[in-house]
């Protein structure tokens, strides 16, 4: 059978021979056991309905194995045998541009290239899955090969529920991910209905197909570093950044610290991910002793070199190691996956990667004791440094919460609402003020030509809207400005590709509107392929989230999540192509609501129409709310909107006088 044909077929009908276990490939650990014998009978019940019942007799037996063994059903046999990557768009079976966009963009997510697991379908974070089992992933491409621009597909949690009348301008697909009861939104809660096969983990871009491997966040974290360090009044170049994970997101770390300048280490317990960071040039070295990366920090200081060391083991080891050597760390943070501490997350110190990952599975209690410990040691480490000046900052990643909950020494001994920690997130600190409250965020296009040159072109004409915005722009936001053309211009040297020819760069409703309608033209002219835009959902407006994208929100509303609702809403019927909403993400498990889109620009008037309509909103509500919570960057931002758009009314603040209260 042909590609095509084989996308068409969704489920075969014939069942395909068994699939031997990779070992080459990096596996999710083994989930731990959390059902009950009537769950698991009712978890292969769930499993079974997507086939017909003449071959359950099969299946059963196997499937049960496979839930017993690893902790959740994947149906490994059911894996295409067709390699997974980002097609050219024209590759692809289907009766609408939309649809077929959609199935580069899913494809792209479960790339071995780019995703975590890929037989597991996650594609970063230990547990962002795009689906939660092979035959989700058959039915749903099958869908979108069907699929005319007068059907909406239905994601129910990875499930494909199925498509259903709509019209040209209704979002070709709905994505919801792990939309739980509030009371049923704990870890527990995901392990039990994630091995029932009813829910699913979708992490921030991968539920939502718009993941584009490490090189999403390494702009915002090139600009976490450079900012970290304009902080604490340093120039990068000869000093030091210390942090953790090489995984899906936190590969990222180490690229960014080269292109910000400075010398980065970075330790990763797992020595499958570490060499794929190695072999696809994202670190520089990798390290296993730590006195010879006590020796090759020192070198690097004296020398002022720009290089990212990868120290293959734990970074507990490295902060404690580090003081005992009296190595001065400038900069410091951790980007393990500690919003799923007790799968994978986050490994005990002292115990190799495969004692933990037999620990996790077989003994968890224990498991969640030693990381416990762990975190207690590690946050005793950092204040050794930060005693010494080093400037800490929180991740996202839900380090300070967990570590809080260990009983570390990580609170505020002087606490406000909104600080109650010892040290900042790096969105209070940094991304809030510097960038999300005036409206810059994570903006992102695929050219789903899979074409090198079309890339090229799409960031040539970024660079030039955005040097034409920036002669006009007030002096507020101008630093944003150039550090973005800067970034757009090392973007081709810098290789950040893996996956997709994709591209992220921060920037403000004007320059997502303006760079979008650019594109549209030039895709007009023929000069380039059809663009898929979208976004991290770690942005200005479409993530609720109190210890990360809202933890620069002091009115008390942080733990809200109206604004992430009202976004994908708002961009639903203004005309994206694909909207998402998830429960989970960055942060953890029922910690954060995020909301994302996809948008294919296919050169029309209705491209034209939809991008100015839904860019606007996409951004501008997440300022609007921001404001109001009398944040002095977003006030600024929304008045100028106002200026720009006189449709736009919105609810400013009233400032109270401090020194009423002083009178009561």
């Amino acid at each position: 059978m042909t590609f095509k044909e084989q996308i068409k077929q969704g489920i075969p009908q014939v069942l395909p021979p068994k699939k031997e276990y990779d070992t080459a490939i990096n596996h999710a650990p083994k989930r731990k056991e959390i059902l009950t014998d009537e769950e698991k009978q009712l978890a292969l019940r769930n499993a079974l309905r997507y086939f017909d019942k003449k071959h359950h007799e099969e299946l059963l037996p196997e499937f049960k194995e496979e839930l017993e063994k690893y902790g959740r059903i994947y149906m490994y046999r059911f894996r295409p045998d067709y390699k997974m990557y980002a097609r050219p768009i024209d590759e692809y079976p289907g009766k609408c541009e939309q649809a077929k966009a959609i199935m580069v963009m899913i494809q792209n997510n479960l790339d071995y290239a780019v995703a975590q697991h890929p037989h597991e379908l996650i594609t970063y974070g230990g547990n962002g899955a795009v689906f939660s089992n092979w035959a989700q992933y058959l039915l749903t491409m099958k869908y979108l090969s069907e699929m005319t621009h007068k059907q909406t597909l239905v994601m129910y949690s990875g499930h494909p529920m199925g498509l259903f009348p709509s019209h040209k301008d209704a979002p070709r697909v709905v994505v919801t991910n792990g939309m739980m009861i509030p009371n049923y939104s704990k870890p527990d809660d995901w392990e039990r209905f994630n091995a029932l096969g009813v829910t699913q983990y979708g992490q921030m871009t991968a539920g939502s197909y718009m993941y584009i491997g490490p090189q999403g966040i390494v702009h915002g974290t090139t600009i976490t570093v450079l900012n970290g360090f304009r902080k604490i009044g340093k120039s990068p170049k000869g000093n030091l950044f210390v942090t953790a994970g090489l995984g899906g997101m936190s590969g990222a770390q180490p690229k960014a610290g080269t292109i910000a300048g400075c010398i980065t280490v970075c330790a990763e317990v797992n020595p499958k991910i570490t060499q794929v960071r190695l072999d696809q040039g994202w670190i520089d070295e990798k390290m296993t002793d730590l006195d010879a990366l006590v020796a090759r920090v020192r070198e690097a200081k004296e020398k002022q070199e720009v290089v990212s060391l990868a120290y293959l083991g734990n970074v507990v080891d490295v902060w404690e190691k580090f003081a005992e050597e009296e190595v001065y760390i400038d900069l410091g943070s951790d980007q393990t996956s500690l919003h799923n501490p007790w799968a994978g997350g986050y490994y005990p110190v002292g115990m190799s990667f495969e004692e933990s990952n037999e620990m996790m599975a077989n003994n968890p209690e224990l498991f969640k004791e030693k990381v416990q410990e762990t975190l207690r040691r590690h946050a005793k480490a950092i204040n050794k440094h930060t005693e010494k000046g080093t400037y800490f900052f929180d991740y996202g990643n839900a380090f300070l919460l967990e570590a809080s909950r260990a009983g570390a020494d990580v609170m505020n001994p002087n606490p406000t609402l909104g600080r109650e920690f010892k040290y900042p997130s790096y969105v209070q600190d940094i991304m809030g003020p510097m960038c999300f409250d005036y409206g810059f965020g994570p903006f992102r296009w695929v050219c789903t030509s899979g074409k090198p040159e079309d890339l090229a072109k799409t960031d040539a004409i970024a660079c030039k809207v955005l040097e034409k915005i920036m002669k006009k722009s007030p002096e507020e936001i101008q630093q944003q400005m150039a550090d973005n053309i800067r970034w757009i211009k090392g973007a081709q040297e810098n290789k950040l590709v893996v996956g997709s020819q994709a591209r992220i760069l921060y920037a403000d409703a004007e320059g997502r509107i303006k760079i979008a309608a650019a594109f549209n033209k030039a895709i007009k002219k023929g000069k380039i392929g059809p663009v898929v835009l979208g976004r991290d959902h770690h942005d200005v407006s479409g993530t609720d989230s109190p210890y990360r994208e809202t933890s620069n929100i002091y009115d008390g509303s942080r733990f809200t999540a109206d604004m992430a609702i009202h976004n994908v809403i708002g961009d639903s019927f203004r005309g994206a192509t694909w909207v998402s909403i998830h429960n989970g993400g960055g942060v953890g498990w029922g910690e954060v609501i995020n909301g994302g889109f996809g948008m294919l620009l296919d050169g029309t008037k209705d491209a034209s129409r939809r991008l100015k309509s839904m860019l606007f909103w996409d951004v501008n509500n997440g300022i609007a709310r921001r404001s109001w919570a009398r944040n002095e960057e977003a006030v600024f931002a929304i008045k100028r909107a106002m200026e720009a758009e006189k449709k736009l009314k919105v609810t400013l603040p009233n400032l109270v006088d401090d020194a009423l209260f002083k009178k009561i």
